[in-house]
């Protein structure tokens, strides 16, 4: 053991260190603000650097590349996305169906907040496939099938309790929601209003039945 070697010094990092994480987490933050509201195409970097007053030519100190970026705003949105998902599918205190309607309850809300400008991060990059890197492509679809492997849990609950048939294809009623949850946000999006996301909802729930 070097007796000479200084120790390091518990608590916060250095100064320089600290500064580094708090500006990279600044631009993540800002890019997935940009990215729920533009796609990734129509959302230039020097747009995001400008939204949080960092000079251009700091962003390859943070990021290797815009590929790298937008992989690293793709995970923070999931992450998030996931604890939401975990937060209500999981409640126990409520019966599993109600569970989903505090959720679609919850994504309307959300929405509204925003005067419905944005939507879902992942949806909006799921429209541009053709001008994504491939690795974007991936974890997109590698994030939908959480998502839906989180639903079909959820519903396979409802159907243990008796809410929906017993018959029903827990892990197919999943993957129909989401593939018409996102355009429902789309839609409702373009309309500025939660009509579409009402219409959707409903007729899943029926369905249900």
């Amino acid at each position: 053991m070097d007796m000479h070697r200084v120790p390091r010094r518990r608590g916060r990092p250095p100064k320089d260190l600290a500064g580094h994480s708090e500006t990279r987490e600044i631009l993540v933050r800002a890019g997935v603000a940009a990215l729920t509201e533009k796609g990734f195409s129509a959302t230039g970097i020097d747009e995001i650097l400008r939204s949080v007053n960092v000079p251009k030519g700091s962003f390859y100190h943070y990021f290797g590349s815009k590929e790298e970026f937008g992989l690293e705003l793709i995970d923070r949105y999931a992450a998030y996305f996931a604890r939401k998902l975990n937060w209500f599918f999981t409640d126990k205190s409520k019966s599993p169906l109600q569970r989903f309607h505090d959720f679609v309850a919850d994504a309307e809300a959300g929405m509204k907040r925003y005067n419905f400008r944005r939507g879902c991060l992942v949806g909006n990059l799921g429209q541009e496939m053709a001008v994504l890197p491939e690795s974007h492509c991936v974890r997109l679809r590698e994030v939908f099938a959480d998502w839906e492997a989180r639903t079909a849990r959820c519903l396979m609950d409802a159907k243990a309790a008796g809410e929906i048939a017993e018959g029903a294809d827990c892990s197919k009623l999943a993957a129909f929601f989401w593939i018409g949850w996102e355009g429902a946000v789309l839609r409702a999006r373009l309309e500025g209003g939660p009509e579409a996301l009402h219409i959707f909802a409903d007729g899943f729930f029926v369905g249900l039945g």
